[in-house]
């Protein structure tokens, strides 16, 4: 699953394909087969917030 592992990894995994890929969180959410929430809660529970302005997360 998507939401395993290291969170500096899945940080890095995230934001590249929202810079290569993606052009929102909404996009890759939907061709992943996730939720939004459940990536952002992940990602907050790490300490990560998805920017929307820039399509990453910090």
């Amino acid at each position: 699953m998507l939401l395993t592992g290291d969170p500096i990894i899945l940080y890095s995994y995230l934001n590249t394909r929202l810079r290569d890929r993606y052009s929102s969180l909404n996009e890759f959410c939907l061709a992943e087969d996730v939720t939004e929430e459940e990536i952002t809660k992940h990602m907050s529970a790490a300490g990560f917030v998805y920017v929307e302005d820039i399509n990453q997360f910090r």
